[in-house]
């Protein structure tokens, strides 16, 4: 399930990086006034701003969900130390393990 929601989230963050890279900026409209651009537009003179916008949005809150899943499965495992295990197999069986606040 969580290898699922990985590729899920990659392609969902791609999408997003690929729709906001069609938008235009803000000063985009400036050389449309004199002319030129509108014929290199890729959705006509008018634009695609409610398109592009209402996909972007789309985008992004499938984004946050994917990564609120992902930290939702990450902090439910238990957390197992590899050195803890290690050091209770090496210690004799004739000798309990010392704490480390117990020093005098």
């Amino acid at each position: 399930m969580q290898t699922l929601l990985i590729v899920v989230h990659v392609i969902v963050a791609l999408f997003l990086v690929l729709v906001v890279l069609l938008q235009t900026g803000k000063g985009a409209n400036m050389g449309s006034a004199f002319g030129g651009g509108s014929s290199q537009t890729l959705f006509g003179s008018s634009g695609a701003g409610n398109f592009l916008t209402k996909l972007t949005t789309v985008a992004a809150i499938l984004f946050m969900i994917t990564s609120l899943s992902l930290t939702t499965f990450s902090s439910n495992k238990e957390n197992q130390s590899v050195i803890q295990s290690d050091v209770e197999e090496t210690l004799p069986q004739d000798q309990p393990a010392e704490k480390s606040g117990d020093s005098e």
